[in-house]
């Protein structure tokens, strides 16, 4: 850590030397693997640039006009940069996509139909899709309440997609086999492009006419490709995580064949009108910059990921992923033993936050989790993943998920502040 800015992080801001030289001593132990990461993100920003170019986006594509939104230049130019990008045929690219699970739902209530059987191959989907399917709550409008029947596949004791449990699994019913490729609130790595290369093409094989479906949150620009240049025939995601890259105010994507981004659109606004209505809000500039920023951003929190997981493995925390392990999600998740740990944590994560620094996250009922959970983030955009956060379900064994930053200093700064916490708290010793 250099002088400067180690002289003021102790003197004027109050961290304890122990505390940085934890983080300085993390640091140098994975600076080689900054090296790959860099590589990565200037790969993906070159891919991004050529998409932009190759669309001839200009200051036109910036405008926006109002009522139904008919013939919005920008709007379709955006959803040809996703396409260029995913390498898929198509994109709806809207702010009116809620989240990341509104995309989810579209994309699942816009392909099936009654009768059709759902698979899901990496365990329990994230939280707030139990509802979704019909795992829990009744009489919301769930995908088995209109006769879409569900399996869910649990990963190996490797953390490998269960390929033969999953051909037992498929039935003559099978419409959409799915992967969530972040970790969710589970202890797992994130699904890499490799395995779900490997899936894609072992599903297709047994029938091609199953759909491949990737959850995409969390994993966009943290590899070379992305699940639809290797197989997936869509995915979804949310543009305040990675793909926003901390800009958009809101939003989501979901990219894929033509026909199916037709049958989901039908889905988004009405049948017969689909992705041809839709008000961009003013929005457009925002996501195209966004986007345009988003390889570097994704690689300021995966970094800070990364030496979160070495600073607690470091200290003798199980983490997961480790801090040289290939990374498929900006997701690091920290096994921290106790509630009080993890609220700690999550106060000081709230403390090196731009906005809102002086507030206290206290755990609470959150709607769509089982558990209370306790989340911190001072974002710029409320909700933003890519923007730095912490969040854990109250459960044992009592795992905290740190994620975003959009830069590595601040991701590196919420590191720090969450180790202080728990330092001043008495529950490690340095």
């Amino acid at each position: 850590m250099r002088k400067n800015t180690y002289q003021l992080l102790s003197e004027e801001l109050g961290v304890s030397p122990k505390v940085l030289d934890r983080i300085e001593q993390a640091e140098s132990d994975i600076r080689g693997e900054f090296d790959s990461l860099d590589d990565i993100m200037a790969y993906n920003q070159y891919k991004v640039l050529t998409a932009f170019q190759n669309n001839r986006i200009s200051d036109m594509h910036f405008s926006w006009n109002t009522g139904y939104g008919y013939n919005d230049a920008g709007r379709e130019a955006l959803e040809r940069v996703y396409a260029d990008i995913f390498r898929t045929e198509a994109a709806l690219v809207r702010p009116i996509i809620v989240n990341g699970t509104h995309a989810l739902t579209l994309t699942l209530t816009g392909i099936l139909r009654p009768g059709d059987e759902l698979i899901y191959c990496t365990g329990a989907p994230y939280d707030t899709l139990e509802e979704v399917i019909g795992i829990r709550g009744e009489g919301k409008g769930s995908l088995k309440e209109f006769g879409v029947s569900y399996q869910q596949i649990e990963l190996t004791p490797e953390g490998e997609i269960d390929l033969a449990a999953l051909k037992e699994a498929i039935t003559g019913k099978t419409r959409m086999v799915t992967v969530q490729r972040a970790t969710g609130y589970g202890w797992r790595k994130a699904i890499t492009i490799e395995q779900i290369q490997e899936w894609a093409d072992f599903v297709h094989g047994i029938n091609p006419d199953i759909i491949c479906m990737v959850d995409n949150c969390y994993g966009e620009f943290l590899d070379v490709k992305e699940p639809t240049e290797v197989g997936t025939d869509v995915l979804a995601g949310s543009l305040i995580k990675n793909p926003g890259g901390g800009l958009a105010l809101t939003g989501g994507y979901i990219a894929g064949r033509q026909d199916l981004i037709d049958d989901i659109s039908y889905r988004m606004t009405s049948p017969g009108i689909g992705g041809e209505c839709g008000l961009m809000f003013g929005q457009t500039r925002t996501m195209f910059q966004g986007l345009f920023l988003a390889p570097k951003t994704v690689n300021g929190a995966v970094k800070g990921a990364a030496l979160c997981a070495k600073v607690f493995e470091n200290l003798g925390f199980d983490v997961c992923p480790k801090a040289e392990e290939k990374r498929s999600d900006i997701i690091e998740a920290v096994k921290l033993g106790s509630p009080e740990a993890v609220v700690a944590f999550c106060e000081g994560i709230q403390a090196a936050a731009p906005i809102d620094a002086h507030v206290k996250p206290v755990p609470w009922d959150m709607p769509g989790y089982d558990d209370q959970v306790v989340m911190a983030a001072g974002a710029f955009i409320q909700g933003s993943s890519i923007e730095l956060s912490a969040d854990a379900p109250i459960r044992e064994p009592y795992i905290v998920y740190f994620q975003g930053g959009l830069t590595y200093e601040h991701s590196k700064f919420g590191v720090i502040k969450a180790l202080q916490a728990l330092y001043e708290q008495n529950l490690i010793s340095l």
